[in-house]
């Protein structure tokens, strides 16, 4: 799906351009892309001109959802399609991502993209072919090849997370061939599948480095299995780095110690593995 290129609000976003308005000032400077780039609106008391199109004023909007141009309105970034899925603004930027109203990516004390980097550095993707199991936003990717992986194979199981990301500004394109832009000469291979499935297809010893990041273990526990750990042994090379998100679930209340299971069966399937971050580090014995 190509990638949505008009103009992005929330309700300050909306706020600062009825503000501005009804100053009389003309113009408005500010970001209609979550903060990815800053440009100019010019105002006229009943529309305001971005990139030579123009736009109503929106109606009041709501808190904590972003909006995109959807050629009749200005429509909410969310899906409903047995489950809730929408994008969420955050203080940082890039936005989050919710489904049913639990979020799906920390934001507490930083950026999204800023946490995603972080692990992204645990597997050290420079140069490397770097298999991307569960896509989510695409932070992972993005963090990738600004690090100068040489290639990224991404699956995302979830068909309104590719839309929701095709509405991102912070999510990659891999359609994007612009030689100034991250994901330059199609380095980023996005699918549509089952990771878990998929996994079959991928040769032997073919990629680099692993990022897995799957949802909770109560929703995607053929994930955690000691056959898909099994798989990921099989197509990284010796000495491949994996970092497994697990998060940091209740022990007490949930009576189990995520983390450490995950690290034995990943030992089990040939890593050697220790805890790092919110979740394992592992190497490719």
């Amino acid at each position: 799906m190509p990638h949505y290129s008009g103009p992005i609000l929330t309700r300050p976003t909306a706020q600062a351009l009825l503000a501005a308005r009804d100053a009389g000032t003309g113009e408005w400077s500010g970001s209609l892309d979550l903060g990815r780039s800053n440009g100019h609106a010019s105002l006229k008391s009943d529309a305001w001109q971005w990139r030579d199109q123009r736009y109503p004023y929106p109606p009041t909007l709501k808190d904590r959802t972003i909006y995109y141009w959807d050629g009749d309105g200005f429509a909410p970034v969310s899906r409903y399609a047995g489950s809730l899925i929408k994008l969420v603004p955050t203080e940082w930027g890039a936005p989050t991502f919710e489904i049913d109203g639990i979020k799906m990516l920390p934001t507490a004390k930083e950026s999204p993209v800023a946490d995603a980097r972080h692990k992204v550095a645990l597997v050290e993707p420079h140069g490397k072919v770097v298999l991307d199991t569960c896509g989510g936003l695409g932070y992972f990717a993005a963090c990738c090849l600004e690090a100068g992986a040489a290639r990224i194979h991404s699956f995302e199981k979830n068909a309104d997370v590719l839309w929701l990301r095709t509405l991102n500004p912070w999510s990659p394109d891999p359609d994007e061939l612009d030689p100034g832009a991250p994901a330059s000469g199609g380095r980023l291979q996005l699918a549509h599948a089952d990771v878990s499935q998929a996994i079959a297809q991928i040769a032997d010893a073919s990629v680099d480095a692993v990022l897995h990041d799957p949802p909770r273990f109560g929703i995607a526990g053929e994930l955690y299995s000691q056959a898909f750990y099994d798989q990921l042994a099989r197509v990284l090379r010796k000495r491949g780095r994996l970092f497994h998100y697990t998060g940091s679930p209740n022990k007490l209340t949930s009576g189990r110690d995520v983390p450490r299971e995950v690290a034995k069966r990943l030992e089990k399937a040939g890593f050697k593995a220790q805890l790092a971050l919110d979740g394992v580090l592992a190497t490719r014995r």
